[in-house]
């Protein structure tokens, strides 16, 4: 593959795609309408995998089947599904906002505990804010941190520092558990935290809730950030909070997902074994 379209297929994921997804509809933007037995060769892969991203892919608008058998498909105009991509993301958008004032609605007729201590929040807008708050807050720590991120977040850490703080509190005896998608190229950064003592997962193509849990007290939660643009001044929108039940909640959740997903480990050796991805 070459390298601008490498950079094209990272753009792609950037934009919401999966790293599944961006390889199939460079392939059909590229190369023009294929079966999915044609796209499966090219993308060395199973039919039923095809079928599965080819769903996600029709999903968002991105590509059309053909109405004749055996079914071509065809990429939109990058333009046009680009567009239809932006609404998509809209349309589940307001879904949550809904979800969010049911969820408000439905909180007044409970009756929650308050916590018994005062909790604070604030808002942190950029990411240098945000590496700026986590360094030190691993530092003040004691038992354990969980954290659930794209690769990117990873990304972050080994850039600008956290891994040393990282390591630094997992000798003093910390615990670090992390929720990632791992693909093929981010081996290297997940391989770095592993040899600092983490403890890594993969939960494939996650797009759920980013968010951190230090202590079972100390929240951060992204309310708006694209941290796949890995920059100190990146505008970005995330929640810090000292509130235990919210805390509780964010655990809870994660260990829902550390039961699913899968050790990196092994996810490293199956990516290994099948090699870098082609088209």
């Amino acid at each position: 593959m070459m390298a601008d379209d490498s950079e094209f297929i990272t753009r792609l994921v950037g934009f919401g795609l999966s790293e599944k997804e961006a390889l199939l509809y460079f392939n059909l933007l590229k190369y023009g309408p294929k079966p999915p037995s044609l796209l499966a060769k090219s993308l060395k892969t199973y039919r039923e995998d095809v079928h599965r991203t080819l769903t996600g892919l029709i999903d968002k608008g991105m590509v059309n089947p053909s109405l004749d058998s055996p079914t071509v498909y065809t990429a939109v105009e990058l333009d046009i599904a680009l567009d239809a991509a932006v609404r998509k993301h809209e349309s589940e958008l307001r879904e949550m906002e809904m979800k969010k004032q049911e969820l408000q609605d439905l909180s007044k007729r409970q009756r929650f505990s308050p916590s018994d201590e005062f909790t604070s929040f604030k808002i942190i807008k950029t990411i240098k804010e945000l590496i700026a708050v986590t360094i030190p807050t691993i530092t003040s720590i004691e038992e354990e941190l969980l954290t659930c991120v794209p690769i990117e977040g990873l990304v972050l850490t080994s850039l600008f520092g956290v891994n040393e703080v990282a390591k630094q509190f997992i000798e003093r005896g910390g615990h670090i558990r992390v929720i990632t998608d791992i693909p093929y190229s981010g081996i290297e950064v997940v391989q770095e935290v592993l040899d600092i003592g983490e403890e890594v997962r993969h939960f494939s193509e996650y797009r759920g809730i980013i968010f951190g849990v230090l202590d079972n007290k100390i929240c951060l939660n992204a309310i708006d950030a694209d941290i796949r643009r890995i920059s100190l001044d990146e505008t970005t929108k995330w929640l810090w909070t000292d509130d235990p039940i919210y805390a509780q909640y964010l655990t809870s959740t994660f260990n829902l997902l550390w039961e699913q997903s899968t050790p990196a480990e092994q996810r490293i050796e199956e990516l290994l074994k099948e090699g870098p991805r082609s088209i």
